[in-house]
């Protein structure tokens, strides 16, 4: 028998693709059964916005969940991309020809207007290729003004360089993406990304009067401050797997070739 206590998030609609699940007052996740990232709608008294938008072919099933909610995506104000990978931002072109703005931070919107499909990932994902404008470019410590909700944009590298977390200090809500998940599952160091930089991140998110963890994959969580000490845990115990690893392999041998690059770019000099 499970020692996990009920869940206090109420389903409100459950199909073959997804669950609607009511994180808090007027707050709400999307979360796929697929590889798809969770989507959140924040309903503001100002405004709406959703945080990332899955994969672009579960857009019927987000339209599904978000007019059950009486909140078609016409009536959303802004979409706000944690960072590039397509299981996050993949639906964000539909948004991209409504009146929606499309926000990431500077690093991610620079990947994605690009094209960068490495960093996005997107063989992994096989999402049509289309072009994602994204409006508003975020940097640390912007401010998202719903209304009745004050985001805080943190800038928190560590899965990706372009990692965000926003959080609502007055409402104690995290929406930290794959930098933080449910039980401290770390959301792992892809391509652009850091072990030592997440471990900051972490430190940073630790920091926080987090009440609910609202994260990129999984169950929502009602336990953020003993989420992210696991998280630093098995972090740290990363960051010595890897020097270990470092210290086994003939390290000279493996930086001859990056070595010998400099000394042919120093001759550039020579002329």
């Amino acid at each position: 028998m499970s020692d996990r206590k009920p869940t206090p998030f109420p389903i409100l609609l459950n199909n073959e693709v997804c669950s609607l699940i009511q994180a808090d007052e007027n707050v709400y996740q999307i979360r796929f059964k697929n590889r798809a990232a969770n989507v959140y709608l924040v309903r503001g008294s100002a405004r709406t916005i959703l945080i990332d938008v899955g994969l672009s072919t579960n857009y019927p099933y987000l339209v599904e969940c978000l007019n059950h909610l009486g909140c078609p995506p016409e009536n959303i104000d802004m979409v706000v991309l944690s960072h590039e990978h397509l299981d996050h931002i993949g639906a964000a072109y539909h948004f991209n020809r409504s009146r929606a703005y499309v926000a990431a931070h500077r690093l991610a919107a620079n990947k994605i207007m690009l094209r960068d499909d490495f960093s996005m990932l997107r063989k992994m994902f096989n999402e049509p290729d289309v072009p994602i404008n994204v409006d508003i470019w975020l940097e640390e410590g912007n401010l998202i003004d719903l209304g009745n909700f004050r985001l805080n944009v943190m800038y928190t590298p560590g899965h990706t360089s372009a990692c965000i977390t926003l959080f609502d200090q007055d409402k104690g809500l995290l929406f930290a993406a794959d930098t933080l998940m449910p039980g401290g599952v770390m959301g792992g160091i892809f391509g652009s990304g850091s072990i030592a930089d997440y471990i900051q991140s972490l430190e940073r998110i630790k920091g926080l009067n987090s009440r609910i963890l609202l994260s990129g994959h999984g169950r929502l969580s009602d336990t953020p401050q003993d989420d992210v000490v696991i998280a630093l845990q098995r972090s740290h115990g990363l960051l010595s797997d890897t020097a270990q690893l470092f210290d086994a392999l003939d390290a000279r041998a493996n930086f001859e070739p990056i070595m010998q690059s400099v000394r042919d770019l120093n001759k550039l000099d020579d002329g």
